[in-house]
Parts: structure tokens; sequence; C-alpha cells
């Protein structure tokens, strides 16, 4: 044999395996998943989106899912478990998982579902994000005018209204007066809001609604009611109690009615920003966006 060709053949020969190890070497992502309560329609929607975008779960990623129980205390616990995993990105559903998230890492890229991101400090303007922070606002306090109106339409003897509420707020003065002006503005009264925050308080507080003569009944945007709202669908119903509700989950179950965004698509719609954060962007080069399309659906 030719010693040229030999010493060719050779080195091709140790290339091949030393090209497969280094391809062998590259690491699937890590994602973060921290909320209070697994909500897992929503949660395939995130899935079905980044499949759309080549990212399989099992070969180009793993899935951490870090959720609380409603124990808002185990959140930081949770959030700081998930940065000693390294993972490249931490998605956080709902206020406080975000907040846990921030008070864990600075570095970390975090993609979040929340209300005003703003106000509560997790960010310094919808279009310049700045930090390691970035995601989807989801409109609460501005749909609050709206949601009334439409009550009001469907429900033409409502003269007092009761309002279902979480209390970890970042301001809950600022909700109390939202809805207050709310209803003012169609000419009906605004029951003190009742916060809930577990789930054996749901039974009183529904009751104690009728029992001050709530002719209707707001719940609001949260997870911890999403996960219970076919309690909450029977409670209403029981307590003869019209409701509505932001998620189009309550009418399926039986609700009167709802007006919000379309939860499954601004789930599916996050995954557009892991993919990014995947290709090398950072989150604040990625401006919050807010759903622009509402729907009312009733029963």
């Amino acid at each position: 044999m030719d010693r040229r060709a030999f010493i060719v053949g050779s080195v091709a020969a140790l290339a091949a395996p030393l090209a497969a190890g280094a391809q062998q070497a590259v690491r699937a992502k890590q994602v973060g998943w921290l909320a209070l309560v697994p909500q897992p329609r929503l949660r395939a929607e995130f899935l079905r989106g980044m499949r759309e975008f080549g990212h399989i779960e099992g070969p180009a990623y793993t899935l951490h899912e870090r959720y609380a129980k409603d124990a808002v205390d185990r959140l930081p616990a949770l959030a700081a478990e998930l940065t000693r995993l390294n993972v490249d990105v931490i998605v956080a559903e709902a206020a406080v998982a975000v907040r846990a998230a921030q008070r864990a890492t600075t570095t970390i890229p975090i993609v979040f579902i929340t209300g005003d991101p703003v106000e509560m400090g997790f960010v310094h303007t919808l279009g310049r994000p700045e930090g390691n922070l970035t995601g989807i606002a989801n409109l609460t306090l501005e749909l609050y005018v709206k949601r009334i109106e439409l009550l009001k339409d469907a429900v033409p003897t409502v003269r007092r209204l009761a309002t279902l509420q979480v209390p970890a707020l970042a301001d809950p003065g600022r909700t109390r007066r939202a809805v207050q002006d709310a209803a003012r503005s169609v000419g009906v009264e605004a029951l003190p809001i009742t916060f809930v925050s577990r789930v054996e308080e749901l039974d009183a507080a529904i009751a104690q609604a009728a029992r001050s003569r709530a002719d209707a009944l707001l719940v609001s945007a949260n997870p911890f009611f999403n996960i219970h709202r076919d309690r909450i669908v029977a409670l209403a119903t029981r307590h003869r109690l019209p409701a509505l509700y932001e998620f189009r989950d309550f009418v399926e179950a039986g609700g009167l009615m709802c007006y919000g965004a379309d939860m499954k698509e601004v789930y599916h719609h996050l995954a557009t920003y892991v993919d990014r954060i995947f290709k090398g962007a950072r989150p604040s080069d990625l401006p919050v966006e807010q759903p622009t399309k509402f729907t009312l659906w009733g029963s």
C-alpha cells in the first residue's frame, strides 16, 4: 500500500469517531417550568409550539417541572432548585412564580406569563424589558370595564357584584379601585373583594357572596381558579350566582360566560420566546407582548 494513502486513510478513520463524539457532546437544552399548580391543557399548547419549532421534548430538551401545589411559600425553594440545575431558561406562570424566579437568578433567562410586569417590577418597559425577564403580559385590570359591561348586558338585573381574587397581588388597592370604578360605570355596586388562596375557602367565599345579596360573581384570572374551575362553577350554580370568568374552560365546564384572551394561544406563543432564547437571543432584546384578540364565550 502506498504510504501516503495509508496516512490519509488513517487520519480519516480517526476523524470519523471524533466527529461522532462531538455530535454526542451537544447537550440537550434544559427548560425549567415554575408554577403554583399544573395546567395540563395549557402546558400541552406550549409543548405543541415547541414541536413546531423543531424542539422535541426528550431528544432536544428536558422539561423540569416544579409546582408549589397552591403553597406560595414553596416557590422560592423550587426556583432555587431550578437554578441549581443550571437550566437554560425558566418559564414562570403567574406573578408569584415570576417573583420567586426573579429573586433566584439574575442570569438565567425567565419567560413569564403574568399581569402587568412593569407595575410589578419585572421589566423596565414592555418594549425594552432589560434584565433577564421577558414574556407575555396578560391584560387583567384593563379588562374589568369590558367584562362588567358584558355581564350587565347579559344579566340586566345585576345591582351588586361579588369578586373572587387571590391575595398574591402586587397592588391589591389598585385592583380594588379598578373593580369599583368599572362597576360604578354601569351602575353596579362592587362588594369588597373576597381573597381566596386555598380550595377549602371557596365554599365559604361564594356562600358569603350569596349572603351579601350579590346578584352576580366575577372570578379573576389566576391559575388557582383555573385548576378548581369545576368546583367554582358548581358553587356559583348552587347559589344561583351568574358568573363571568376570563377563560373559556369555565364555560366549557358549565359557567355562564367568559371574556378574555384565548389562553391556549397565549401558551402556544410562549414557545416563540424559548425558541429565540435557545438560538441566542437575550431576554432584554425580546419585547414583552400582549394578547390583542379577546373573545366572548357564553353557555
